[in-house]
């Protein structure tokens, strides 16, 4: 067969087709590592063959760090699986009551509120409707069964029986009632019921937006409906 001179089609303005490079990925290969194995074995020292127990330790050290790659992979898709079935989950909140802690809500004029107070002991509880100005617009007492959730209600309306302004309130509660003589001691955990409006995917995780106290993440929620 006659070879073909590369000048002759340099000077026709041709040249012969380039073969090109396949790009590297910059990673050793399950291939590339037992072909190296092999030119190790090729060219070792036959009078200081390399250690079977060496060889075997060599393959399973590439073997465990191949299987950590492939479960690092496994994983992640794992999360983003997960991650799509939580936002779907969440999805199915809105429109309904979440109870979250919080001690701040805006309310519209003579709006209601419920929620509960954490007591830590049977008896009476001394709840504070607050307004942005820090007056007292209402107190309300409840009874606690014992240590734990106790519910509360504000029917919206000011201790003079007149429906309470629009606006930023804070709810503040306390062990004991005035009655007793505790009504100013150990304060409580208060929390809000509110209606979940929209849910949101943050960077920090699923956020549900909730009216009247703003947005809050699902881990804050302490009880639904």
């Amino acid at each position: 067969m006659a070879t073909v001179d590369t000048t002759t089609l340099a000077g026709l303005g041709l040249t012969p087709k380039q073969k090109q490079a396949e790009p590297s990925t910059g990673a050793l290969g399950q291939a590339n590592f037992l072909r190296l194995m092999t030119e190790q074995l090729k060219h070792q020292d036959p009078l200081k063959p390399l250690d079977s127990q060496q060889f075997l330790g060599q393959l399973a050290q590439f073997s465990t760090v191949q299987g950590i790659d492939q479960m690092q992979t496994a994983m992640g898709s794992m999360a983003s699986v997960m991650e799509s079935d939580q936002t779907l989950r969440a999805a199915t909140l809105v429109g309904h009551d979440a109870l979250v802690e919080t001690s701040k809500v805006q309310l519209a004029p003579g709006a209601p509120l419920s929620g509960e107070i954490q007591a830590t002991r049977a008896g009476a509880q001394t709840i504070e409707i607050v307004d942005s100005g820090g007056t007292t617009v209402r107190k309300l007492t409840v009874q606690a069964d014992g240590a734990g959730a106790t519910p509360y209600h504000w029917d919206g309306l000011t201790d003079a029986g007149v429906p309470a302004s629009g606006g930023t309130y804070t709810i503040k509660a306390v062990a004991g009632s005035a009655a007793d003589g505790a009504g100013t001691g150990e304060a409580l955990s208060v929390r809000v019921k509110a209606k979940v409006e929209s849910v949101s995917i943050e960077a920090s995780g699923l956020t549900l937006n909730m009216a009247g106290i703003g947005s809050h993440s699902l881990a804050a929620v302490r009880r639904l409906g």
